[in-house]
């Protein structure tokens, strides 16, 4: 069972949305977990699932107005938002997104939104188009500014008819998220709780070098860095780690980490698919030559008079090949560095690639890409989610990546027995 959960008090906020049928299961499953559950509803959400429902199975009156009808008393946001361990609101739709963001308290879920100092949790749901407008991903990005927790959205048939980003998150997924969170929250003083133990991560990074001659190569500016800080935040998380690394001088600090050199374009072909079937998740942040030299010379060229010809074939693309080969419980993690257009770059590729998520750089930032201690990434994923952040350390930067992973983690064998016994 999910012992994190027991004895905590939550708010399940419920707004106006198809999915709010879906809260009956969701409270049902947090009260089978001893969790009180407290419902505020928007009276737009009384619309889709009656408030008889949820006071039965959350075994508590259900709250949609200030003002109680009978007697005139009030029900109090401020109390309630100091009364719960957390806030989810499920479903969160476009509309109360906005509120939230925005700070317009009409109403009561609202008004606790804003009294809570509780960590708050919102899973929206809404159509395709209206999850992917400028407006609602402005909304989220202010949400997750103020530290809110968005629970991502799922993929598939919508209730318009349409197939694609906008579902609710499934109950089974909230709970295990709420209860993941807590977990996380009540053993991190001892450093013990790591998201990623039992997991196997395969990571490449570097440059390759792709021989002209014996001295002679095509190459680019990577360092490594930022893969090599992936790695090392992976291993911080209980991931067992392993690299296929181009040629640089820098190597992870971590012996533990398992790190395979390669030179050339196909060398690293060759390694990161050897490696791909046995691995849990795939992040690719080498800057992998896009083209090889067709004849490498086995001796030194000699300079003349002349101009000189090279001719080059195209290298195997190692992210489109994994794409393929992809099982449905891999994650994979592309890389994406753009000098223009780069959001329609990046989401071409992630798509194309049949990647989890991609983290695009932009050569326009400043203190972002090759050689810096920096960089500055914008993550987007397949559920149509895009998240900018601030420039900040490798180090910093590759926390945010693992995190991003972990959000997106599904659940596992152990997890899944747990709910079929609720």
């Amino acid at each position: 069972m999910f012992q994190h959960l027991k004895n905590k008090k939550i708010i399940l906020g419920i707004c106006g949305s198809i999915a709010a049928y879906k809260a009956a299961t969701l409270t049902r499953l947090l009260v089978k977990q001893n969790v009180e559950v407290q419902v505020v509803m928007t009276k737009a959400a009384t619309e889709f699932i009656s408030t008889l429902t949820l006071a039965t199975l959350s075994k508590n009156p259900v709250l949609t107005d200030f003002v109680k009808k009978e007697g005139g008393l009030w029900n109090n946001h401020v109390d309630l938002g100091l009364w719960a361990d957390a806030i989810i609101v499920a479903p969160a739709s476009a509309n109360t997104l906005g509120k939230m963001a925005n700070a317009l308290s009409d109403n009561l879920l609202v008004a606790t939104y804003l009294s809570a100092r509780c960590p708050v949790f919102i899973a929206p749901a809404m159509d395709l188009d209206m999850w992917q407008h400028l407006a609602t991903q402005r909304n989220i990005q202010l949400l997750e500014a103020a530290e809110n927790k968005i629970i991502p959205v799922g993929n598939g048939e919508l209730a318009s008819g349409l197939h694609g980003a906008g579902r609710l998150a499934e109950p089974e997924d909230i709970v295990v998220y709420l209860n993941d969170f807590f977990a996380k929250k009540e053993t991190a003083q001892n450093g013990v709780y790591k998201h990623l133990t039992n997991k196997k991560i395969l990571i490449t990074a570097g440059p390759t070098h792709e021989p002209i001659d014996p001295v002679r190569f095509i190459g680019n500016r990577s360092s490594g860095k930022m893969g090599i800080a992936i790695a090392e935040a992976a291993l911080k998380q209980g991931a067992a780690v392993t690299m296929v690394l181009g040629p640089t001088d820098l190597r992870p600090t971590s012996t533990t980490i398992q790190v395979i050199s390669v030179e050339t374009a196909e060398q690293m072909f060759q390694a990161t698919t050897k490696q791909f079937s046995d691995s849990d998740i795939a992040i690719l942040a080498a800057a992998v030559s896009d083209y090889t030299p067709v004849q490498a010379s086995d001796v030194k060229i000699k300079k003349d008079d002349g101009n000189m010809f090279l001719e080059l074939k195209k290298t195997k693309d190692i992210l489109a090949y994994l794409g393929t080969q992809k099982q449905e419980k891999q994650l994979l993690v592309g890389f994406a560095l753009e000098t223009n257009n780069e959001i329609e770059n990046a989401n071409k590729k992630l798509k194309k690639k049949n990647l989890d998520f991609i983290v695009l750089n932009s050569l326009q930032d400043k203190g972002a890409g090759f050689k810096h201690n920096t960089n500055k990434i914008t993550i987007l994923d397949k559920y149509n989610n895009m998240r900018e952040y601030e420039i900040k350390s490798k180090t910093a930067v590759a926390d945010d990546i693992i995190e991003k992973i972990v959000s997106l983690l599904p659940k596992t064998v152990l997890q899944e027995e747990n709910i079929k016994s609720c």
